[in-house]
Parts: structure tokens; sequence; C-alpha cells
């Protein structure tokens, strides 16, 4: 194997390491942001630290998506403008994912 092989197969190598870590940290956010989903939809406790810190989160995550949709359900609203902010994570870290893969 030449000099040349060599350091394209570690490019490759590497590149395909930070297409890993895009999908595992997109995986992440979006499990973050469906878990506060079916917390919001299943009426878990707000005052408990737990769902207070994952709602927190999701909501911090899905910010541009909020009021996308506008609902008399409440809870229909969460999971719709939630649920399409998950989706387009996904998306996109998948598109991203894909474009830094060799």
């Amino acid at each position: 194997m030449t000099n040349g092989t060599s350091s394209r197969s570690r490019g490759a190598s590497a590149r395909m390491q930070v297409a890993r870590v895009i999908t595992i940290v997109v995986g992440i956010l979006v499990a973050i942001i469906v878990l506060g989903i079916l917390l919001v939809v299943l009426g878990a406790n707000p005052d408990n630290g737990i769902v207070q810190a994952i709602t927190d989160v999701a909501q911090a995550l899905v910010g541009p998506f909020e009021n996308l949709f506008t609902l008399k359900d409440n809870n229909a609203e969460v999971a719709v403008n939630w649920g399409i902010a998950a989706l387009i994570y996904l998306v996109v870290g998948q598109v991203i994912a894909r474009i830094v893969a060799p």
C-alpha cells in the first residue's frame, strides 16, 4: 500500500466516524423530542424534575417549530409541531451524515 492510499483510507475512515457521530447525536436529539411529546401527551407530572428537564430540552430543540400549527387541543398541537421538528431533524441529520461519509 502506498502512502497516498493509506492517507486516503485514513481520511475515509475519519469521515465515516464523523458521519456515525452525526447519526448518533441526531438520534439522541430526536429521541428527546419524541420522549417530550409522549410526556406532554400522556400528561406526565410537569413538576417532576425528570419530566421538566426532558420537556425543557425538547422545547429548546423545537423552538423554531413552535406554533407552526395552532390547534384547539394542546396535546395534538405539541404532537404535530414537535413531531414535524423531530422529522426535520432526522432528515437533515441523515442528509448531512451522507454528505460527510465517503
